[in-house]
């Protein structure tokens, strides 16, 4: 324990507060009931909670950039970046496949929608004309070019999109990395910047407790307790589902590499909590690097697939596509044939490359998902607007576990896990 602690104030970045997760828990809490009893007021702390999360946000691409370029530096060469970039990529893509597999499964079995009876004639196709329009990018080329900036620093300070600054930070580390030694003095220096952006990320995070808290009264003031029965059954079996990949998919990987995944989950408490509150798994990615890094994973490997992950490895947010999907379907009693299932389960595990861990970004992508399908209206997606934010917290927690679990079984195939460290670590 205390080589982790010194290893954390060597890179810049101090210990997590022992007690945040229960100040983070009491906010939650603190803030669900003032939603329930006082709706009103609630609402107006939505400012508090968007404040928090644009805090994060703020910091996340420098940081993000930062970690990249070492990562790949640190590698030693350019065949083991190259080796890892693929590694994580294959397992991205072998897990994603079974979480949107999952999704349709549990939706086919338990057909939450079943019973609804809407009338397509009734839809209200203003309510989510928005997360149409800002869903055309994902089902064209344009997507493609997206991922492309204008400029270096259009990276950084245009639409925010992870996929553009890892797109520079790969570029920029492998050129640094083919300067050698004629490029020390660069790679120091994005060192030290590493230092100070994680030193700020740390100061941010001590509002973590008051940003989760104003979020959780502003859901439940806006939305209402009220607002989740009609579509109770829909979000029950969300949750199961993200469970069931959670305890049997991933949790037999965790087996397969030599650890216990409730071990995990009850070290990584605190990144949950804060993800549970604020509904963006971006808020916990720099306090879930410096968690992996103190587990025993190689801050190479660390650096590499936790920012790539959090573009590629959407677990959770996968099992919202197809699920969604089909319980639309069967509300509006459209029976999707099995090549119009497979379609969309295909469609999907395009759409989710670059979906962001941020409240809405589900919604939009799920709009360009469900477009393939011409049967099914994309206005049928008001059915479900009401509490797609209550079901954002499990698909921002799902993405974040998928992301640790994948850190550790990459770190791990590269013999880059310190076994005994990571033991001790999730005993502690």
């Amino acid at each position: 324990m205390e080589k982790s602690r010194a290893q954390a104030a060597e890179t810049g970045i101090s210990a997590p507060k022992s007690r945040l997760y229960l100040w983070v828990l009491l906010a939650i809490f603190s803030g669900g009931i003032l939603g329930y009893l006082d709706a009103e007021h609630a609402v107006l702390l939505k400012p508090v909670g968007d404040g928090f999360i644009n805090l994060i946000k703020m910091l996340i691409a420098p940081v993000v950039f930062c970690t990249v370029v070492l990562g790949i530096a640190g590698a030693g060469d350019m065949k083991k970046a190259g080796r890892v970039g693929v590694k994580a990529l294959l397992y991205f893509e072998v897990v994603s496949t079974f979480a949107l597999a999952l999704g349709v499964l549990v939706a086919n079995l338990l057909r939450p929608g079943h019973g609804f009876n809407v009338d397509p004639a009734t839809l209200d196709a203003q309510a989510v004309s928005g997360y149409v329009e800002q869903a055309r990018h994902r089902t064209t080329a344009e997507f493609l070019l997206h991922i492309i900036p204008k400029t270096f620093t259009d990276a950084f300070t245009g639409s925010g999109d992870l996929l553009q600054v890892l797109l520079v930070a790969v570029l920029f580390g492998f050129a640094l990395q083919q300067m050698g030694g004629a490029g020390q003095l660069v790679h120091k220096f994005i060192e030290e910047c590493a230092h100070i952006f994680f030193a700020m990320m740390n100061v941010v995070m001590k509002l973590a407790p008051l940003g989760a808290g104003a979020a959780m009264a502003f859901t439940i003031g806006k939305y209402g307790v009220g607002s989740l029965k009609p579509l109770a059954a829909l979000m029950g079996c969300f949750y199961l589902t993200c469970g069931l990949f959670v305890m049997g998919i991933l949790g037999s990987i965790a087996a397969l590499t030599g650890f216990n995944i409730f071990k995990l989950l009850a070290y990584i408490k605190e990144e949950l909590l804060l993800v549970l509150g604020t509904s963006s798994s971006e808020s916990a990615l720099v306090p879930l690097m410096q968690k992996l890094e103190n587990l025993g994973c190689s801050r190479s490997v660390v650096g590499l697939v936790v920012p790539s992950g959090y573009s590629f490895n959407l677990d959770g947010t996968n099992i919202y596509l197809t699920m969604a999907a089909l319980f639309v379907a069967q509300a509006l009693n459209i029976e999707l044939t099995l090549t119009q299932q497979l379609t969309l389960l295909l469609v999907a595990m395009l759409t989710s490359k670059g979906a962001s861990g941020v409240t809405g970004a589900g919604f939009i992508t799920l709009a360009a998902t469900l477009a393939v399908v011409p049967a099914v209206p994309v206005a049928a997606l008001s059915l479900i607007l009401g509490i797609d934010r209550f079901m954002s917290e499990a698909r921002a927690i799902t993405n974040m576990i998928g992301n640790a679990v994948a850190t550790i079984v990459i770190s791990h195939s590269e013999r880059e896990l310190d076994q005994t460290k990571m033991r001790a670590e999730l005993r502690g």
